[in-house]
């Protein structure tokens, strides 16, 4: 307890309670007390960048996953011999989706993230208001779309169902052994975004090679189990099943960890040589 504060109790609620000071007696009132004495947390809260808004956004929008996965398919688009353009449109595009499954994911999760305090949670911290990141998704979807179309009506409808299935995985089977299902079949989708993508509205009509949409669906399941990882043992507080956790629960969070790795680096590598043997389409 403060000085300030230990004097205040001990101090009588008004003058009238006071003992009144003797005949003759010189000795003054106690002062009144200042009014910014009696402000608690008079102190204002200093300034941390990174409580400001635009950077609890980009926290809050998952940003390593959101890089990976844009930076990954803008190379895919590279590799796959597009302009410097249209991967730069892929880069962007993919980017804007993938923010919009981060900040989605952190609103569905919000009351689970303040029980178990995780860290890196905006939204559940309260440093970041449900209702701005509500505004935020609807004008990165109004964003999403033009850009989206902008590829193709094939490309574009293809990584907007790729959006729309993550979002529904972000509600819908992740909390059972299906839990796989969303991840696979948005990753599936990648390969028909870049292989019908182009420019100014006019794609292609050449499909993706069976062998890479293979490849692409088995990543998804291992990124999956990656990303389920931080958050098994919550989820098991929370009584959710999903797949990773099955695994974990035999396995071992650890020894799950280098299999997962293992799996979707052979998976990774699998990726570039059919690349290179077969192609894109």
């Amino acid at each position: 307890m403060s000085p300030l504060k230990r004097q205040r109790e001990s101090a009588p609620a008004d003058a009238s309670s006071r003992t009144p000071p003797a005949a003759g007696s010189t000795t003054p009132d106690p002062a009144p007390a200042r009014p910014e004495d009696t402000r608690a947390g008079a102190a204002p809260r200093p300034f941390r960048l990174s409580e400001t808004l635009p950077v609890v956004l980009v926290r809050a929008a998952h940003p390593k996953q959101a890089l990976l996965t844009a930076l990954g398919l803008a190379v895919a688009a590279a590799l796959a011999g597009r302009p410097l353009r249209e991967t730069l449109l892929v880069l962007a595009t993919v980017l804007v989706g993938q923010a919009m499954l981060g900040w989605d994911n952190d609103l569905v999760d919000r009351a689970r993230d303040e029980r178990h305090d995780r860290p890196g949670k905006p939204v559940a911290q309260g440093l970041l208001d449900p209702g701005t990141v509500w505004f935020t998704l609807t004008c990165a979807l109004l964003l999403l779309v033009p850009l989206s179309l902008s590829a193709g009506p094939r490309a574009g409808g293809a990584y907007l169902v790729a959006v729309l299935v993550g979002l529904l995985g972000n509600r819908v089977l992740r909390a059972s052994v299906l839990s796989f299902l969303p991840w696979m079949v948005q990753f599936a989708l990648y390969p028909a975004y870049l292989a019908y993508g182009g420019w100014n509205g006019a794609g292609t009509d050449t499909p993706p090679t069976v062998e890479l949409t293979v490849l692409a669906a088995l990543l998804g399941l291992g990124v999956h189990v990656l990303r389920a990882l931080p958050g098994l043992v919550p989820d098991n507080q929370d009584g959710l099943r999903s797949l990773p956790l099955r695994i974990a629960l035999r396995t071992g969070a650890s020894r799950l960890l280098v299999l997962a790795g293992l799996f979707t680096a052979a998976v990774l590598v699998g990726l570039l040589v059919a690349g290179q043997a077969v192609g894109l389409t």
